[in-house]
């Protein structure tokens, strides 16, 4: 039995995790067949700012992208709605 909110898209789609305290964007930048690439970027939440402080952006292959999620699923992050 699958359970569709912990699986992966095929598609490029950006992705947001958070832990209640910080957040991650997921957001596909290069999406070739043999060649894939997606943006991650971080932010804090601080209390009574509208959107989090950005604090670092880098790009990395998909497969480590969906190493990250995985990890941050497992460590307790859940997706949320886009922060910015």
């Amino acid at each position: 039995m699958s359970r569709p909110s912990h699986r992966v898209p095929l598609t490029p789609k950006e992705g947001w995790l958070s832990d209640g305290r910080q957040v991650l964007r997921f957001r596909p930048t290069r999406w070739e067949r043999t060649y894939q690439r997606l943006e991650i970027t971080s932010g804090e939440l601080l209390p009574g700012e509208p959107v989090p402080l950005l604090k670092n952006r880098r790009e990395i292959s998909r497969d480590e992208a969906l190493k990250l999620w995985s990890e941050k699923r497992k460590a307790g992050w859940a997706p949320c709605s886009p922060q910015w």
